[in-house]
């Protein structure tokens, strides 16, 4: 599935239908898309955090809007090693962790990374998808799938349910393309829901259905501590390095 963020940055980050910005006051004339739509983070709502997951791959971080810095983790699993990569960026500087787990035969012939923040140097990216960039306060690219929805619902208290066509719009990049041919039809019909806390998006749930050797799974979104999420700020002392040429072959490999 490819709603994560893709080279860690989500494709493009939908605005309210209305106009209004994420968290603003409704109208008696919102539809309950436009409502859904009106509370999705837009950047104004101060430090946040955000999570996504669609049981293949794990996205967590935090964004501070009034610092222009933002902190994302991902984790994964490849060829029997879990891999868990933390990118912090304050203003135009950028750092770095790493963590490998898992088969000691293959951790045995990859590189050792320090338990630090590391340094990167810009000229030393030669690779787009390298280093996650904040594209957009909406990290679990809620607003395009709502954009596509051909039926929301107000369910009260906050909750919302819905019918998403994942054939349209940016909601046709959510799927590979062989998963999106083997659903054939069942992708314009694709049921979420979504619930809104005070103004405000707190979470997001897709059920995609099994199709050809794909099972059905999840893609779960959730947003929270508006406001109380701490400040992000430059490591500094014992708590980062410069990064070692080991970990530019290793994000770029």
């Amino acid at each position: 599935m490819a709603v994560p963020l893709s080279g860690c940055g989500p494709a493009s980050t939908a605005q309210p239908a209305s106009g209004a910005p994420g968290g603003a006051a409704e109208s008696p004339e919102q539809s309950p898309k436009e409502k859904l739509l009106a509370a999705v983070p837009d950047g104004s709502e101060g430090t946040f955090q955000f999570s996504s997951n669609d049981g293949t791959t794990a996205i967590s971080g935090s964004i501070d809007p009034e610092s222009k810095a933002y902190q994302i983790g991902t984790s994964g699993e490849e060829s029997g090693i879990t891999i868990k990569m933390s990118f912090l960026t304050v203003g135009d500087q950028t750092w770095a962790k790493v963590k490998l787990s898992g088969d000691r035969a293959v951790l045995a012939a990859l590189p050792k990374f320090p338990n630090r923040w590391m340094h990167l140097d810009p000229a030393k990216m030669t690779g787009d998808d390298a280093v996650p960039q904040l594209d957009g306060a909406d990290q679990g690219n809620v607003g395009p799938l709502v954009e596509n929805a051909t039926s929301v619902e107000d369910k009260g208290d906050g909750k919302y349910a819905g019918i998403i066509d994942l054939t349209a719009g940016e909601a046709a990049k959510v799927l590979e393309a062989d998963q999106m041919k083997a659903l054939g039809a069942a992708a314009t019909q694709v049921p979420f829901t979504a619930q809104v806390t005070g103004d405000k998006l707190t979470a997001f749930t897709m059920q995609v259905p099994a199709a050809g050797k794909q099972k059905a799974f999840q893609y779960v979104a959730t947003y929270g501590g508006f406001g109380t999420t701490p400040k992000l700020t430059a490591p500094t002392g014992s708590a980062a390095q410069e990064a070692p040429a080991d970990l530019y072959e290793f994000l770029q490999g």
